[in-house]
């Protein structure tokens, strides 16, 4: 009887310590920016199950992602992810991240709960974002480090003028953007971004970027 009591103990005892294992759990994320005249809005990082995406390249995007891509504004986008019961947590950064700069985030992670999506909006572009859609996060004490290209979330045209694009003072528009959309002439899917081409008021020598534009790189802590 002695025997069989210790062996059910063990055998709690080893459920609970799994238990734990599988619950207690965060994601720590070190986003870098690699471009030379590129700054990133605040950044979005979310933890959940596999299947939950930000966008699909070749559709539209959602109202919410097009959002954070032409105006950098990550609250609607963590509203529509929070309320997914397939999600567990949204995190976002403060302020802008300067070429060459890291920020570092955590978002809880626990059994199924496994998969990542990151987010930010490039400035200036019109609707110029990078992204890391549905990956599955790394293992307790390992690493996975991502690179993403910039993608267009096909919402606004890309006229590349100052008035049209929002943040701070910019050295081609002597001042602030403007952040106003262009009416018309958007491509309607999300696709990989072609850069700056000087169109507008936008200097290529400084705002364009050759691929990928950001690391990511994700550590899962005990």
């Amino acid at each position: 009887m002695k025997r069989k009591l210790w062996v059910l103990g063990f055998v709690l005892v080893g459920s609970l310590v799994n238990g734990l294992a599988a619950h207690a759990a965060d994601f720590e994320v070190t986003i870098t920016n690699l471009t030379r005249g590129q700054q990133f809005t605040p950044i979005l990082v979310a933890s959940h199950k596999a299947g939950v995406k930000l966008f699909a390249l070749g559709q539209p995007a959602s109202p919410e992602l097009a959002t954070l891509a032409e105006e950098g504004n990550t609250v609607p986008l963590t509203g529509l992810l929070t309320a997914m019961p397939d999600v567990l947590e949204v995190a976002t950064s403060t302020g802008l991240l300067d070429p060459g700069k890291s920020v570092t985030l955590k978002v809880k992670t626990r059994g199924a709960f496994n998969h990542m999506s990151v987010g930010s909006m490039l400035i200036p572009t019109n609707d110029g974002f990078f992204a890391l859609n549905d990956v599955a996060g790394p293992r307790v004490h390992k690493t996975a480090t991502h690179t993403s290209v910039a993608y267009d979330s096909g919402s606004e045209r890309n006229d590349e003028l100052c008035a049209s694009i929002p943040g701070p003072s910019f050295s081609e528009c002597g001042g602030p953007g403007g952040g106003g959309a262009p009416v018309g002439g958007e491509e309607g899917y999300v696709h990989v971004h072609s850069g700056i081409h000087g169109t507008g008021d936008l200097d290529t020598a400084v705002r364009d970027w050759r691929n990928p534009v950001v690391r990511i790189v994700i550590r899962r802590l005990p």
